[in-house]
């Protein structure tokens, strides 16, 4: 289950950036937004020169597969 509703719509790199900041806001520590932050624009620049369609689906995917990882893990801490 992706962390938050609408994954399934994100096709385009922008739209992927947009949705993983919003997923930051989920994480417990402002300390952890920050550096998950830091690491989303990260990757979105390291990526940017990217033009083929497949590989970016396979970016996305991985993204969001990535994302639900890590908010399943700070969220089941209590």
């Amino acid at each position: 289950m992706p962390p938050l509703a609408g994954a399934e719509l994100i096709q385009t790199p922008v739209q992927l950036y947009r949705y993983l900041l919003r997923c930051c806001r989920q994480l417990p520590s402002t300390a952890m937004q920050q550096h998950y932050r830091h690491a989303i624009r990260q990757g979105y620049n390291s990526h940017s020169d990217e033009d083929d369609p497949e590989r970016i689906r396979m970016i996305v995917q991985r993204a969001i597969t990535d994302a639900d990882w890590i908010l399943d893990k700070y969220t089941k801490k209590k």
